[in-house]
């Protein structure tokens, strides 16, 4: 029987989550205010922190959900993104605009990666 591993567990939620040769990333989002450039880049550094903590790495992700304020700054958050992923490894992704948790965040991911 396989273990569920909570990493950084809150009030509300674990900022990640292992099963099963499986980790699940909260939704990381970068300093409130921020251009959406630093944001992302931010968002990507603590994504590679978490991925490393439970002994993974972008290599690995199989999925990206990406929510973005407004589609407007697309071309911005790609520009960044296409500099970080791996690109022998690229993931499944998508992204859409939503409403975020607070006006001043531009961008949030969300990962799903092999341990």
């Amino acid at each position: 029987m396989s273990t569920i591993k909570r990493l950084h567990p809150g009030p509300r939620m674990s900022q990640a989550v292992v099963y099963n040769g499986t980790v699940w990333l909260a939704g990381q989002v970068g300093t409130p205010g921020d251009d959406v450039a630093a944001q992302t880049k931010e968002i990507l550094a603590n994504v590679d922190k978490l991925l490393e903590e439970v002994g993974s790495d972008k290599s690995k992700i199989l999925q990206a959900t990406i929510w973005m304020a407004s589609m407007a700054d697309f071309a911005t958050m790609n520009g960044v993104w296409d500099t970080w992923v791996d690109p022998a490894n690229p993931p499944a992704r998508a992204t859409g605009e939503s409403a975020l948790a607070t006006p001043d965040h531009k961008v949030e991911i969300i990962i799903v990666a092999a341990v």
